[in-house]
C-alpha cells in the first residue's frame, strides 16, 4: 500500500476497548504521525468531542482538535448550517451541546446513544415530534459496540430502528458510513479519498463506508471485531490483528 498518503482511524475498538488503552498503539499512532497526515473519526456519540480528545490525551495519544472528527461535531455543524431546531435523544452531556438549539416544535428529530435516556418517554416524546412534521437525524446509526465490561452492547442504531419504523420515516445519518463524513476527514488533508486508507472495526461503517467513498481499508481484529465479519460479503483491503501491524503493511 505505498500509495497511502494519509490515514482515518476509528478510535473505539481501535486505539482503545473502553477504558483500556490497547498495547501499544499510542506509540504505533505517534510513529505514523510522523510519516502521514492522520485524522481520527468516532461515531461515539455519548460524549462531547471534548470530552473525547481529554481521553485521547490521557491515554498518550497526541490528537488535536483540529484532527478529531465526532458525528456529534458534524450533526451539530449540519443543524446551525441549516439554521435548525431540534429535539435530542441522547444522554445528558451530549443533549447540552445541542442546547442553544432545542425547542418543543423541532424542525429535526436528532439521535445519539442515549444509554439510560433510551426510555419510553424519551422515544414517545421523539415520536411525537416526527408524526407532527420533525425530521429524524441519526448521529451514527451502529448495531453495536464493545463495552467496558469487555461486551458487546446495543448502540443507537436499533433505536432509530423502532423511531423510523413507528413514524414512518427515514433517518438521515451523519456519521459513518455516511460518505459526506469521511470525505470531509479526506478533504481536510487535502487528499484524495483512493488516496487515504480508513482503519476500522466495525464491517459496516468503517469498512464498508469508507469503501463506498472511495477510500481503501484495514480491518482489525480488536473491539467490535467478530469471525462472522469475514463472512457477509465486505471485503477490507487488509485484515490487522491489531493498529500496531500497520506499520508493515504500510511499508
Amino acid at each position: 500500500m505505498k500509495e497511502i498518503k494519509g490515514l482515518l482511524f476509528d478510535i473505539g475498538g481501535v486505539l482503545y476497548v473502553g477504558n483500556a488503552v490497547i498495547d501499544g498503539t499510542p506509540k504505533t499512532i505517534a510513529a505514523l504521525q510522523r510519516k502521514y497526515p492522520v485524522r481520527f473519526l468516532t461515531n461515539t456519540t455519548r460524549r462531547v468531542p471534548a470530552t473525547i480528545l481529554t481521553k485521547l490525551h490521557n491515554f498518550g495519544f497526541d490528537v488535536k482538535e483540529e484532527e478529531l472528527f465526532t458525528a456529534l461535531s458534524a450533526t451539530r455543524a449540519f443543524l446551525l448550517s441549516k439554521n435548525a431546531t431540534v429535539l435530542t435523544v441522547m444522554t445528558d452531556e451530549a443533549t447540552a451541546y445541542f442546547d442553544e438549539l432545542t425547542s418543543e416544535t423541532p424542525d429535526y428529530v436528532v439521535v445519539g446513544d442515549a444509554h439510560t435516556n433510551f426510555d419510553y418517554p424519551h422515544l414517545n416524546r421523539a415520536f411525537r415530534a416526527l408524526m407532527e412534521g420533525a425530521e429524524l437525524v441519526a448521529a451514527a446509526k451502529n448495531r453495536y459496540f464493545k463495552d467496558d465490561d469487555g461486551r458487546l452492547s446495543m448502540d443507537a442504531g436499533g433505536f432509530v430502528a423502532a423511531l423510523e419504523f413507528a413514524a414512518g420515516k427515514e433517518a438521515m445519518i451523519i456519521g459513518k458510513p455516511s460518505k459526506t463524513f469521511f470525505h470531509l476527514a479526506v478533504a481536510s488533508m487535502g487528499l484524495e479519498p483512493q488516496e487515504v486508507l480508513m482503519v476500522g472495526d466495525d464491517i459496516e461503517a468503517d469498512i464498508l463506508g469508507a469503501q463506498r467513498a472511495g477510500l481503501k481499508t484495514a480491518l482489525v481484529k480488536t473491539g467490535k471485531f467478530q469471525a462472522g465479519d469475514l463472512e457477509r460479503g465486505i471485503v477490507p483491503d487488509a485484515v490487522l490483528e491489531t493498529v500496531n501491524d500497520l506499520p508493515g503493511l504500510l511499508a
